[in-house]
């Protein structure tokens, strides 16, 4: 009777290139603009003919660039403070209030990431008109906490969904008091879901265009409105540089949270 031979893992094979092929699909936009941003060209041109700085050089020469990216940089962190609070607050109450209708009460919390940004941003505008209120910075905060507040609470939702309370009835038991207890038992263990928002919510609104378009004021625009504008009247490698500060920001901000609070220690990053 023939023994038969060792199969080939053809699964494992196509698994891995499936896996490939996303990663690619997944890597190839920003591959193309970080090239556009190296091209010396004003335009995409591949292959590329050599490699330049001078867009880089533009745009952190602009002022208009620099007012708008540090403007960005406030609006994001404040936008992550005040959209972390207020979801971890409120990701608490509905997992441990016993509320009624909680269900729906999510649904209303998560409701902004089903409707477009775009009528969020208008819906706002037009109140802040009948307010009267013109449109500050704290208008613009307020619409970008409305947006991601939803990526807080939900991350959060689902470590508590697997939270064990007794540890936290053992540490009251044991005289800790209800503050301390949430200080060092409940906040460490949903600290991963936590820092998790606040990371989709710092990288939403730096990026956030659709609300601020209808909520900045002149002299105080995001860097994606100015890239916006900036667009109207020319097209260079300055789009490019701008997209890549964006992207490298973007992996700092994990980084530094990885580095600075031991991210990596609670999830699998």
């Amino acid at each position: 009777m023939p023994v038969p031979g060792p199969t080939r893992p053809y699964g494992r094979y196509l698994y891995l290139a499936v896996n490939i092929a996303i990663l690619i699909f997944l890597l190839a936009p920003i591959a193309i603009v970080v090239v556009f941003a190296l091209n010396p060209t004003p335009f995409i041109q591949f292959p590329p003919v050599g490699v330049s700085l001078r867009w880089f050089e533009k745009f952190f020469a602009s002022r208009d660039f620099m007012h708008a990216l540090w403007f960005s940089l406030e609006v994001a962190v404040l936008t992550t403070v005040s959209a972390t609070m207020l979801g971890a607050s409120a990701a608490l109450a509905l997992a441990r209030g016993n509320l009624p209708g909680t269900r729906l009460i999510v649904a209303t919390m998560l409701s902004p990431l089903m409707l477009p940004a775009i009528l969020t941003g208008l819906a706002l505008f037009q109140t802040y008109v009948l307010l009267d209120v013109g449109r500050p910075t704290w208008g613009l905060v307020a619409g970008h906490t409305l947006v991601t507040l939803p990526y807080v609470v939900r991350t959060t939702l689902a470590v508590l969904h697997n939270f064990d309370t007794r540890l936290e009835e053992a540490a009251q038991n044991l005289g800790a008091s209800p503050l301390r207890t949430f200080f060092e038992v409940t906040l460490p263990l949903i600290k991963p879901g936590v820092l998790a928002g606040a990371i989709f919510a710092f990288i939403v609104s730096f990026d956030q265009f659709p609300v601020s378009l209808f909520l900045v004021s002149p002299g105080n625009e995001t860097l994606p409105v100015t890239l916006f504008n900036y667009l109207k009247f020319d097209l260079d490698g300055t789009i490019g540089a701008a997209s890549v500060v964006s992207i490298v920001l973007a992996f700092v901000v994990v980084i530094g949270l990885d580095r600075t609070v031991g991210l990596r220690s609670y999830v699998k990053l």
